[in-house]
């Protein structure tokens, strides 16, 4: 871990209200800042607006993706706990999972995952990725958002580990703490002439949308925070929307940020789910061969392809203007494509 003496995180010192964050463990992940690159193509054949990118997918660490800025986080709790080993879940292509992996053997830590599914004789993808980098694979069947992971974490603390526990995604507080200083990131790439009037990225358990949200309010960024939701499936009752709150009021608070987040904060696409997680259909397959095509940029078939997806759809429906300027935070998630060639081509 990264001392306190080193400056060790001096992206955070701007957000003055943030009292917290300087107390907060922390481990060195990401490559940061990530690139903004321009979409010229892509915007040229939609008609515009100005599309630009946001590139997760370069946070390095076994192909990187958006989870490395949570785990920063989650690890550095881990490693300040004396864990031994960390644990999470997700789908058998979970991308979050095989970040949680990579992170782990990184700072030297075993790493136990709860897949949904059944084991494949042919592993692909993030699947092959978590195998290749160690973790220790529990599999669960139909249950892929997490709902048995603290009951095989009881297993594996039963066999003498020193547990800590990452939930569904890495999104809790810890990890939407990532988010909030991604924004204050982004603030400071605005400098000069580029101004974003909108951020559209896929929004799946929240941690991201949450810690984008208090960012925001944080530092004063004004244009609109869109979430496109890729998933139909709930943890319980609670709307969407009401759950990202409740998480930036927590993460507010974990961070030292005096604000208040209400539902009506949150801008949640929900006309995309298609098929339901992980099912690709034209609307995927059309943004991710368009992308590629144009733009040689490679999204995922369940989330970037998917909130790619949405955000063509909104333009062609004139939702967003022409005269815009559009960020798409590309969130990762490339070695799924490797499942999913009969889907795509």
């Amino acid at each position: 871990m990264r001392s306190r003496d080193e400056a060790s995180i001096p992206r955070f010192l701007d957000i003055e209200d943030m009292m917290n964050l300087e107390q907060l463990p922390y481990v060195s992940l990401a490559h940061l800042p990530t690139p903004i690159d321009e979409l010229p193509r892509l915007s040229q054949e939609l008609g515009g607006p100005r599309l630009l990118v946001k590139r997760d997918d370069q946070t390095g660490l076994a192909t990187g993706g958006n989870k490395i800025r949570k785990l920063e986080f989650l690890m550095g709790e881990a490693l300040d706990q004396g864990a031994d080993m960390v644990i999470t879940a997700g789908a058998a292509q979970s991308n979050h999972c095989r970040q949680t992996a990579a992170a782990a053997a990184h700072v030297g830590l075993g790493c136990a995952l709860v897949l949904g599914g059944e084991p494949t004789p042919t592993p692909t993808g993030n699947l092959l990725l978590d195998q290749l980098l160690g973790a220790k694979i529990y599999w669960t069947g139909p249950d892929r958002r997490g709902e048995r992971l603290e009951e095989i974490a009881d297993q594996v603390r039963a066999d003498g580990h020193q547990l800590y526990v990452i939930p569904y995604g890495g999104s809790n507080v810890v990890g939407a703490t990532g988010y909030v200083l991604a924004m204050q990131e982004l603030v400071k790439q605005q400098l000069g002439e580029l101004r974003v009037d909108r951020i559209v990225f896929a929004s799946s358990s929240g941690g991201t949308q949450a810690g984008m949200v208090v960012g925001a309010r944080a530092t004063g960024f004004g244009g609109e925070i869109i979430g496109v939701k890729i998933d139909k499936g709930e943890v319980g009752d609670d709307p969407y929307t009401l759950r990202l709150a409740r998480l930036a009021n927590e993460t507010a608070a974990h961070v030292g940020l005096d604000s208040k987040f209400t539902p009506d904060d949150f801008l949640v696409a929900e006309d995309y789910l298609g098929g339901g997680y992980g099912v690709v259909g034209e609307l995927e397959r059309e943004a991710i061969q368009l992308t590629a095509r144009l733009e040689g940029l490679i999204l995922d078939p369940v989330y970037t392809g998917r909130a790619m997806g949405g955000l063509i759809d909104m333009i062609r429906r004139g939702l967003i203007g022409s005269d815009e300027t559009v960020l798409f935070w590309h969130t990762g998630g490339m070695p799924a494509v490797f499942s999913y060639v009969d889907a795509l081509v």
